[in-house]
């Protein structure tokens, strides 16, 4: 075991500490734990932080424990509003070479939604709201036609509720995977989707009241686009008119991540009243799929 010493000063605390860890056979979490060390004493020395504030700052992190339970993720929604999570998707997922912007998977993503015949309509239940007709094709940076992906979708209903939330939306409501033709193309039919707040009766909800921030997400789709040979693409897509659009409360809505909703008349010859086309480009790499966040 790595001996450190008595401690004679702040300087001599942060080194000792990151000594302590000489013996960690797991060399990433080394990194990762002593870069964690020296830039939260860092923090500590920067702001001056009281003892009542690391008092507070504990308490935080014990609501955020107390808050998480199956049906909800108060950690993923403590990230997400510091702007960690689209960090990390931002750097893991460089939007190079002409491929689509990744962005975040969301605290409700389900594995195994239904497979779902070309065109179907993933709600499940009669819905209040303006149909919409989504169509476009996933192809490689070349432009080529990827078939046989697989493209997840889900959303919020228009109360602002995602199904595992809402024991009154039947089961798999607004989900659906589309596999595409051999031209790469898929469609389905949904309802236009609408903002809606982040859960607010947590720590962090409190913690947005206290910096007077809105608890809004711009109306967005989900999707999830896999296949054999390409890297999994994890992204949502933003209407070109949603409220919040610039002041997204989780900072995931982009530039590139914005799709245009065209809408038509209601005697238009076309499949619904708003429709949407969007490509989506995958690169090679892994198939992988993430663990889903709440049950």
């Amino acid at each position: 075991m790595a001996a450190h010493g008595l401690i004679s000063d702040e300087r001599s605390l942060t080194e000792a500490v990151i000594k302590a860890f000489e013996d960690t056979e797991d060399e990433r979490l080394k990194t990762l734990m002593a870069a964690l060390v020296r830039h939260a004493h860092a923090f500590v020395r920067e702001v001056n932080l009281t003892e009542r504030e690391l008092e507070v700052a504990l308490d935080f992190l014990v609501g955020i424990g107390r808050a998480t339970h199956d049906s909800h993720n108060e950690a993923v929604l403590a990230a997400d509003v510091l702007g960690i999570s689209t960090l990390v998707s931002l750097r893991c997922n460089p939007a190079a070479q002409g491929q689509t912007a990744a962005a975040l998977l969301g605290p409700f993503w389900r594995a195994e939604a239904p497979i779902c015949e070309p065109g179907e309509n993933i709600a499940r239940a009669p819905i209040d709201a303006a149909p919409l007709f989504v169509a476009g094709r996933v192809i490689d940076a070349d432009g080529q036609p990827v078939a046989g992906a697989v493209v997840d979708v889900w959303q919020a209903s228009p109360h602002g509720l995602y199904e595992n939330q809402d024991e009154m939306q039947p089961d798999m409501n607004l989900r659906g995977r589309f596999i595409t033709d051999a031209a790469g193309r898929y469609r389905f039919r949904t309802v236009r989707p609408r903002g809606y707040p982040v859960p607010t009766h947590g720590p962090v909800g409190d913690l947005l009241a206290r910096q007077r921030r809105h608890p809004y997400r711009p109306a967005h789709l989900h999707f999830m686009l896999s296949c054999e040979g390409r890297k999994t693409l994890v992204t949502q897509i933003f209407a070109d008119d949603a409220e919040y659009l610039d002041s997204d409360v989780v900072f995931g809505a982009t530039q590139s991540t914005v799709g245009q909703l065209v809408h038509h008349a209601a005697d238009a010859d076309l499949p619904a009243r708003y429709t949407l086309d969007y490509d989506f480009v995958l690169q090679p790499g892994t198939r992988t799929f993430p663990k889903p966040p709440i049950k």
